[in-house]
């Protein structure tokens, strides 16, 4: 474990300020804890009016220990708990617990508490964990630290999962879920306020624990995703999955986000471009984590996400057949020689086929699971198997059907889910080590995560090598003119529209005859970033002379607005088949993001798009087109041909490369529309406005 935060997690020595007697108080939770689970280290109560303390002595104050203590845990309050910090810095503890309330996540005044008394404690070299902290709890040494209630409603058990959350609350519930489920866990942290100490800086820290097998992360921001981004690095190097719920997807979960934790909540697209790009699992709550925590301890990483479906009932078979399309788990075609094993084993009026009906016949044959098993784990075709018993009670050999699906599951390495909602008939699979559901939703669920996260932690991780820096048009606006933009993008490999910058009719008439009929002819000024709103964009000129009136037209207006009048772009016009948008910005906690999405004037009311973050190649780019609600257009539709999405792809990554580039200097891109026409015609960018970051302004 990194020595960052050793002293947090496995403290030789725990200091209690403002310990606690009666074990049922927060003050003496953390005692009674690590008494009952065997902690080696020296336990210093303090409590200045008691001598005893649970059987250990007491003392009156941090300065009358014997020792100075690695690990304090302050109990106390208000002025007192900020006064208790101080002095464990001042005395050279090397980190402490706040668990009190009533710091940043209160408001300003309490934020300013918080951080004046957390820089004063960095600066001796203290780490602090919280305020608002429920507390660390390492089962694997009994350094419990915490004074959670769940650990006396559900007894502990040390294991290879690690928990670590902002919020004390969702920490016991993911515990909870995995106890509930017979898995052991070895640390359960949660950061509370993150003052300091981040749920960034203790999945790192957990993640060298080499007894961890899987970590659980609850997050309502991400404070550190620099540090995140490492810690996934470490753990995708030995195969540790992170799967982490984000809190906060909504306005209003956002909201609720902030008042808790008394932090910044993260956009939510870009968390989850953040999460695909780091190989970490976003689950949707704590209830998907613990359903699938027991496939990822199996140690089971498919192939692909084909599924075969086994059942001893038809309807079922159809139930799970319309599950799996749901989860875009494919059914396997089952090879001819599968089959031909299958007919083998089965009687004559069972199907072969998948789903694999074994039909009423088990209940006079208990080994039927045991002999059509084989026979599927010969077939290439199949990665998944799901496993349906809708009933089974007595006069099934059910200890038999558990025992040869575990033999299955240990000889292929292939993954197993059942589905079995009587408990008689669950327990058997549950003892024998196969993970077992109450539904084909809750195993198919697991089994599609399962799939899909080995399949983003196979993915190659894509880098990009340095490119130079763009040379950003000096100004002091905040954006560059359209003219501007278009040329700063096409010097960085974007194809952009056939146009001129015009100032004079003359040069109009000139950029109409050499694009040919019809133009677009748009105002160009940087004091005028949305030109259609101000009617400054007119569309399908057919003529010289029209080209020259709204010239006229323009130029005017652009007048009257007080704006720069930089001159007006005549363009070719250019339909395409569909129109897209890309977008950048310089997000400020993730830094560099791309946003890619249907196009068009109703981009902020629709908002079908998704984000990516750098570096990324043309499969990230296919794969987010596929997931927005257009998606079935891109194929063709009704005659229409498909499109050409390698060509929306290469344009994507190069405005990525761009922003990654910049370093800075720029502060979003918008490219809207981006015409794409049918496979083998490209893509153009048709209109640009770029932003200058930290644009100077005039005294």
């Amino acid at each position: 474990m990194p020595d960052l935060l050793r002293s947090a997690l496995d403290p030789k020595s725990i200091a209690i300020i403002g310990a606690s007697e009666n074990p049922n108080k927060i003050g003496g939770r953390p005692i009674f804890y690590m008494k009952r689970d065997g902690y080696k280290g020296a336990i210093y109560p303090i409590n200045p009016n008691r001598s005893e303390i649970q059987g250990l002595k007491s003392y009156a104050s941090l300065d009358s220990l014997p020792v100075v203590p690695e690990l304090a845990i302050i109990i106390v309050s208000g002025d007192a708990a900020v006064a208790a910090v101080d002095e464990c810095a001042a005395r050279g503890v090397k980190a402490a617990i706040v668990i009190a309330s009533g710091f940043g996540e209160t408001g300003e005044a309490g934020c300013k508490v918080q951080q004046a008394m957390v820089e004063r404690a960095r600066a001796a070299g203290m780490r602090v964990v919280g305020p608002n902290s429920q507390g660390l709890a390492n089962f694997g040494t009994g350094a419990v630290a915490s004074f959670s209630t769940i650990f006396i409603e559900v007894p502990p058990q040390d294991g290879p999962v690690a928990v670590v959350s902002q919020s004390g609350g969702m920490s016991a519930v993911i515990y909870g879920l995995l106890r509930g489920r017979g898995i052991g866990v070895r640390h359960v942290h949660a950061t509370g306020n993150e003052a300091d100490v981040t749920v960034s800086d203790l999945a790192w820290a957990v993640a060298h624990d080499p007894q961890v097998k899987l970590l659980l992360l609850y997050l309502e921001s991400v404070a550190d995703p620099k540090l995140l981004a490492q810690a996934a690095a470490y753990a995708r190097a030995r195969d540790l999955p992170i799967v982490a719920v984000k809190a906060g997807r909504s306005a209003s979960g956002q909201k609720a986000a902030s008042s808790h934790t008394g932090s910044l909540a993260n956009e939510d697209r870009v968390v989850g471009a953040f999460f695909r790009r780091h190989g970490i699992w976003r689950a949707r709550d704590a209830h998907a984590q613990a359903q699938a925590a027991e496939m990822y301890l199996k140690g089971w990483r498919p192939q692909a996400r084909r599924l075969v479906v086994i059942s001893n009932s038809g309807a079922s078979c159809v139930m799970a057949a319309d599950a799996s399309e749901e989860f875009g788990l494919p059914l396997a075609e089952l090879a001819a020689d599968t089959r031909r094993a299958l007919g083998e084993k089965l009687p004559a009026f069972a199907s072969t086929a998948n789903p694999i009906d074994i039909t009423a016949a088990l209940l006079s044959n208990s080994h039927l699971f045991g002999e059509v098993l084989p026979a599927v784990a010969r077939d290439p075709a199949v990665d998944l198997v799901f496993i349906n018993i809708p009933v089974a009670g007595a006069g099934y050999d059910v200890q038999a059907f558990a025992s040869d699906t575990a033999k299955f599951a240990a000889a292929t390495g292939k993954p197993v889910a059942v589905a079995a909602w009587q408990e008689p008939v669950a327990a058997p699979f549950r003892a024998a080590g196969v993970p077992v559901y109450a539904n084909e939703t809750e195993a198919l669920g697991a089994l599609s995560q399962l799939a899909s996260h080995t399949e983003l932690l196979r993915k190659k991780f894509v880098t990009w090598p340095r490119g130079a820096a763009p040379e950003v048009p000096a100004g002091m606006g905040t954006f560059l003119n359209e003219a501007e933009s278009l040329a700063l993008l096409e010097r960085h490999g974007l194809p952009v529209v056939a146009h001129r910058l015009c100032s004079s009719a003359a040069e109009v008439r000139a950029a109409f005859q050499a694009l040919g009929a019809p133009v677009a002819i748009k105002a160009c000024s940087a004091d005028v970033p949305h030109k259609s709103e101000h009617g400054l964009v007119a569309l399908n000129v057919n003529s010289a002379d029209a080209a020259a009136e709204v010239f006229a037209v323009q130029w005017k207006k652009l007048a009257d607005l007080g704006a720069a009048r930089d001159g007006v772009i005549v363009a070719a016009m250019r339909k395409g088949r569909r129109e897209f948008m890309i977008g950048a910005r310089v997000d400020p906690i993730f830094g560099p993001v791309v946003i890619v999405g249907d196009g068009g004037k109703y981009v902020e009311v629709l908002k079908d798009f998704d984000v990516l973050v750098p570096p990324f190649d043309a499969d990230d780019v296919r794969q987010l087109l596929r997931g927005l609600r257009i998606a079935p257009l891109l194929d063709g539709v009704r005659g229409d041909p498909p499109l050409d999405i390698d060509a929306m792809a290469e344009a994507a990554i190069a405005v990525g490369r761009l922003i990654h580039a910049a370093e800075g200097r720029i502060a979003s891109i918008d490219l809207n529309p981006v015409t794409v026409g049918a496979v083998g015609e490209g893509a153009v960018v048709v209109d640009a406005m770029v932003e200058r970051a930290h644009a100077p302004t005039l005294a």
